[in-house]
């Protein structure tokens, strides 16, 4: 698959050749992350920390605060390597110093060493220091004390030439169960889906960044169809990952798609089928995700209007139940909700919505059945909900919230509050 690259020099976005020359200034990386977040997982690498001139450590806390980032650049110590994973990186990338000392204290599964070749002679310091050691000697010795490996060739970085498919495969051999990252000349979609076939990723930027390469076509480069008309199922789900139904793709759509950042479908009885056109029932399209197989998509959407199915139900299977549904009532009630409802009254009266949050988490604690506690949480959860709904707060926030607490690494104590600790 394709791990779109943001390399940032001075607060921008650039694209050097060779690791050296500037090429492209491409300006805030803001929109182009949020272009590329469609594809996954972005690489986001600091060029200034990497040779050692200043960092852009703000600019990239946003920027992982925001999108589903991989972090590179200057990570040299366990605190800097901590610190981007407590921010929310899925993963850090280390480069120089990548050596087992640091490695072993850090969780093996979120790093991926970085190693940066020059005809074959591993580079550190942002490309400028050779070290005499052969890419795959440092694989045979690291790979098992890393997540992931980017194998750059810097005599091709930037230049748009192509990559070397054979050496690929050698360092896919050479890692075993380690998954590869391969940069540096990528240039077509067709070697991104012989990357892909190999085993590994494919980190592209400069590419992109010219247009040389259509980013949808870049995404799906991967995928095939034993279907006659050559069709992909699409599995469209909302935000938390529930279906809402299926539908299919073809190039022409998923170009369509990620231009417009919509739903937008093959229709086999109309051709291009824009969701929501007609009826309101509209959907931003978050992310695509390509199955183990390569044969079925995933469209990842924020589902607007009654819902997917055109019988007017949230998912093609009937309305969805449980907290998603109370939440996205809540939610879309918050400034209407109907007078003399009870959840009007919490709305219009925080006091009163206050009071009771803290009254049904004291008998919360005091419940000692299964069927007590079910029915206090219920009501804990329902209180909570209306609050959010009151700040306009969705319960994927809320999850998005949670799951970049599981990523952190280093863990707070969690001792209660009191009046000296606050």
């Amino acid at each position: 698959m394709i791990i779109p690259s943001i390399d940032i020099m001075d607060g921008c976005a650039v694209q050097l050749v060779g690791g050296k020359d500037k090429a492209i200034d491409a300006g805030d990386p803001f929109p182009i992350a949020e272009r590329f977040a469609l594809a996954g997982e972005i690489a986001v690498i600091d060029l200034d920390a990497a040779i050692g001139n200043g960092d852009n450590r703000d600019l990239i806390a946003r920027l992982v605060d925001r999108f589903p980032c991989r972090v590179g650049g200057g990570i040299r110590t366990r605190d800097r390597a901590l610190e981007w994973l407590d921010a929310g990186a899925r993963r850090i990338i280390i480069g120089t110093a990548a050596e087992p000392e640091l490695l072993e204290a850090l969780p093996r599964e979120r790093v991926v060493v970085a190693l940066d070749a020059y005809h074959g002679d591993v580079m550190v310091e942002g490309w400028r220091r050779p070290t005499g050691r052969n890419v795959l000697d440092r694989i045979a010795e690291l790979k098992g004390l890393a997540g992931g490996f980017l194998v750059t060739w810097i005599e091709k970085e930037g230049r748009l030439t192509g990559v070397d498919l054979d050496k690929i495969a050698e360092v896919v051999r050479a890692a075993g169960d380690v998954r590869v990252t391969a940069a540096g000349g990528i240039t077509t979609t067709d070697e991104i889906a012989e990357i892909d076939r190999l085993g590994a990723d494919a980190q592209v930027g400069m590419a992109l960044y010219t247009e040389q390469m259509d980013f949808a076509e870049a995404i799906v480069a991967p995928m095939r169809s034993d279907r006659p008309d050559g069709l992909w199922p699409t599995v469209i789900v909302d935000e938390r990952g529930c279906a809402l139904g299926l539908a299919y793709s073809d190039l022409d759509s998923v170009k369509a798609a990620v231009t417009g950042r919509e739903g937008v479908y093959h229709s086999r009885t109309r051709g291009l089928w824009v969701k929501g056109q007609s009826s309101g029932n509209t959907q931003q399209l978050l992310r695509i995700d390509l199955d183990c197989d390569r044969d079925t998509l995933r469209f990842m959407v924020r589902q607007a209007g009654e819902g997917f199915c055109h019988h007017g139900s949230w998912t093609c299977w009937g309305d969805d139940r449980g907290l998603a549904r109370l939440a996205r009532r809540l939610l879309a009630r918050a400034g209407q909700a109907p007078e003399g409802s009870y959840t009007k009254r919490l709305l219009d009266d925080p006091a009163l919505l206050a009071a009771k949050l803290t009254e049904e988490a004291n008998e919360l604690i005091e419940a000692d059945t299964p069927d007590d506690v079910a029915a206090e949480a219920a009501d804990v959860i329902y209180f909570a909900l209306v609050a959010m709904a009151r700040a306009g707060v969705g319960l994927a926030e809320i999850e998005d919230v949670l799951q970049r607490r599981e990523w952190r690494v280093t863990r707070r104590p969690g001792d209660a509050k009191t009046e000296t600790n606050e």
